[in-house]
């Protein structure tokens, strides 16, 4: 540990730069919600007059610092803004720069490591719900860091390597999202599915028929059935908060959802012995889950691999094709759900019925185009599942270097042959993707 300094946080990082925006300027602000849990990249931004709160540049670390935010983990590295642009942010943003001791990737990683948050919730003041950290006391604080920036940023470089494959399936994902969509609307909403001279139907004069139900003319051959003919629902299950557990198999809870897919950072688990009492309620693959009640009526995602094993909790149905075709299902389903999201009913809450569901017609392809839709669309939908599994894998490593490598227990030099053994597995199944 020679090569390390003890110094305090305050020494180490520039907290809440001085930085000018005028009042009532319109600029790039960045609100507590674009910052995910325990994520590098910020989810985006939007632009507003400036009235208050702390201002920042590229390369700055966005902690937040109330309750519960910063005990899960909303801190992000600054990297979306144009050239010598200045944003702001939350009120409740604390915002880390680098000094003359520092190198700001590893100032990111530090924020991110118990090492800094444990400290820094210690420093937390005021009321139950309503704590902050007390920024002084904070500063106050002795940590050991490299007493060189080219130690800093090796550490920083192989943590990078992580979150930087992480993002890249992250955007590819983004991209075969596009594509699914791209096709089921091509196909089923324009009705330019490939005909028996793979020309598009509809545009190559393919022949059109009024149906009464639709009110709209569909394909020659393509039926209208209630949504309960090709899918049926199963309710989730009222798990007891007595009988979590640490370890066992996960709960998905409604709170799990987050735009379109299963985040695990708040999961609960259920005792292995226990879960097999409730076998109903097992998750299964691309299973289509949907909030059926409450302010977040109508919140759905998609389960993948990277979850399971898992159990299904009250709150949701979850959708299963009698047809053996649920990439299909799950696409419609969406499209059903923006049609009925307006209907919800219900006094203090709404809630959706499951009649409101089974009766809905839908326009049902003949068996060929689903066929030929299940051989295109399967192999996108386990390109995405291999991708978020490739992610829990790398994630998981990246949190274990974390900490071994702040506090010295790992050597950059072997943190860096785990990250590029485990760069080349996951390259097996894709684009070699190595630090340099």
């Amino acid at each position: 540990m020679n090569k390390w300094k003890q110094t305090s946080i305050g020494e180490f990082i520039d907290f809440n730069p001085s930085e000018s925006i005028k009042k009532d300027k319109i600029a790039r602000k960045i609100p507590m919600d674009k910052l995910g849990t325990f994520q590098r990249k910020i989810n985006g931004s939007e632009h507003s007059k400036y009235s208050a709160g702390p201002k920042f540049r590229n390369e700055d670390t966005l902690v937040a610092k109330i309750t519960p935010c910063l005990e899960n983990g909303k801190t992000a590295y600054v990297d979306i803004l144009e050239e010598n642009e200045v944003a702001f942010g939350s009120s409740e943003f604390i915002v880390l720069r680098e000094n003359q001791n520092s190198d700001s990737k590893f100032i990111y990683y530090l924020a991110r490591s118990p090492l800094f948050r444990d400290k820094a919730i210690s420093c937390m003041e005021g009321t139950s719900g309503r704590k902050r950290v007390n920024e002084g006391a904070l500063k106050r604080q002795e940590i050991l860091v490299p007493k060189l920036k080219s130690d800093q940023q090796k550490i920083a470089s192989v943590l990078s390597a992580l979150d930087d494959k992480i993002e890249l399936n992250n955007k590819i994902n983004i991209e075969l999202e596009q594509m699914a969509k791209t096709l089921y609307d091509y196909w089923f909403v324009q009705f330019d599915y490939p005909n028996t001279n793979g020309k598009p139907y509809k545009s190559s004069d393919g022949e059109m028929v009024y149906n009464t139900v639709l009110k709209m003319e569909i394909p020659k051959r393509w039926e209208v059935k209630k949504l309960r003919k090709i899918s049926y629902i199963i309710n989730g299950y009222a798990f007891k908060s007595e009988w979590y557990s640490k370890v066992g198999k996960k709960i998905i809870r409604t709170k799990n959802f987050d735009n379109g897919y299963i985040v695990l950072d708040d999961v609960v688990y259920l005792p292995v012995l226990k879960a097999e009492e409730f076998r109903k309620y097992e998750l299964e693959n691309f299973d289509f889950l949907m909030v059926m009640v409450g302010a977040s009526t109508g919140k759905h995602c998609i389960v993948n691999s990277n979850v399971l094993p898992a159990l299904q909790n009250q709150n949701m149905w979850r959708f299963k094709s009698l047809e053996g075709n649920q990439f299909f299902l799950n696409m419609l389903l969406k499209n059903v759900i923006i049609e009925l999201e307006n209907t919800t009913n219900g006094s203090a809450r709404g809630f959706f019925q499951k009649d409101t569901f089974l009766e809905k017609d839908i326009l049902h392809p003949s068996k060929n185009e689903l066929k030929k839709y299940k051989e295109i669309a399967s192999p996108i939908f386990s390109k995405i599942d291999v991708n978020l599994k490739q992610n829990q894998e790398l994630a998981q490593l990246r949190d274990w270097l974390l900490p071994m490598l702040m506090n010295g227990q790992v050597t950059v030099g072997d943190a860096e042959e785990m990250v590029n053994e485990q760069l080349d597995r996951v390259a097996e199944g894709g684009v070699d993707y190595k630090k340099d």
